[in-house]
């Protein structure tokens, strides 16, 4: 029997009351599970935003159930679509006036909070001239690390697809070490969503992906030393570190996942936990709203 896929529910949250979701305090509360890495991402921005207050946030469990859902979302996917047979899954932007899932898609969710729910003071994590940049910085996390480093741990990848997929790997992450050797963030001097999506990515590259990799391509992905400065950096800001549950990540990887463990899984590249006497050499840690300042 093949399995049932999750449906993805993409409405979208617009400018004003002349739309049929738009940006009402407390009309909205968001369901995430911060070891997904789609859930993380947007705790991060929903903390950088200051947002508890306009959206609640409900933590989930680490792991969800065998079909990939959760029992707390149940309600809100049925009522969004009668005799809804998939997944519950997490994210969820869910409407609290009707009960219902607004969207499930995590980058829908991380734009809409960007822009529709930003107030004065707060960063302004995808700014219009920086449109282009940010999906571009997506793709480079998606494809040249995350599937790449995929690809490189794989046991049934062999000599030259391991070799391609570790040049991408270790080519964009020169790339990146370029770029944070010439400023604060990864699109320059002021915090964007770029940032979220690279510091996410490079958790799961040091928390997931290193358990597939051998402990050469481990040194070798360590060798960027502007990169991961950044990420122990961004690491003492309260939205980043405070959001970051490296045991429950942990865990859901060993719930799911099915391959080796390769020698590079005793190499931990940094230590993710929070120094608080760091916050003080991080740029407005201390205040969400400014952490780019």
């Amino acid at each position: 029997m093949s399995a049932i896929h999750p449906c993805a529910f993409r409405s979208r949250i617009g400018p004003d009351a002349n739309h049929g979701f738009y940006p009402a305090p407390l009309r909205y509360r968001l369901y995430l599970s911060l070891a997904c890495p789609g859930c993380l991402r947007i705790a991060i921005t929903h903390r950088l935003l200051g947002l508890a207050d306009r959206i609640p946030l409900t933590e989930l469990p680490a792991v969800p159930e065998p079909d990939g859902g959760y029992a707390e979302l149940r309600t809100a996917y049925d009522r969004t679509t009668h005799g809804y047979r998939g997944p519950a899954t997490a994210p969820v932007l869910a409407d609290h006036w009707t009960g219902r899932v607004v969207s499930n898609h995590a980058p829908d969710i991380l734009r809409d909070l960007a822009v529709r729910f930003r107030t004065a003071g707060t960063p302004e994590l995808r700014p219009p001239a920086a449109e282009k940049d940010i999906a571009e910085l997506a793709r480079l996390c998606d494809h040249d690390i995350t599937e790449a480093a995929q690809q490189a741990g794989r046991a049934t990848a062999e000599g030259p697809d391991r070799e391609a997929a570790s040049d991408t790997l270790l080519t964009a992450l020169a790339t990146l070490e370029e770029r944070l050797s010439a400023g604060p963030y990864v699109l320059g001097d002021a915090l964007t969503a770029a940032d979220v999506d690279l510091w996410v990515t490079l958790v799961r590259l040091d928390t997931v992906h290193r358990w597939h990799l051998d402990a050469e391509a481990v040194h070798r992905i360590a060798a960027h030393p502007a990169l991961w400065s950044y990420a122990k950096r961004l690491l003492s800001a309260p939205a980043f570190g405070d959001s970051l549950h490296i045991d429950d990540i942990t865990r859901r990887h060993h719930a799911r996942c099915r391959g080796l463990e390769a020698a590079g899984a005793a190499v931990r590249i940094i230590d993710w936990t929070p120094d608080p006497s760091a916050v003080a050499r991080c740029p407005g840690a201390t205040q969400e709203a400014s952490v780019a300042s």
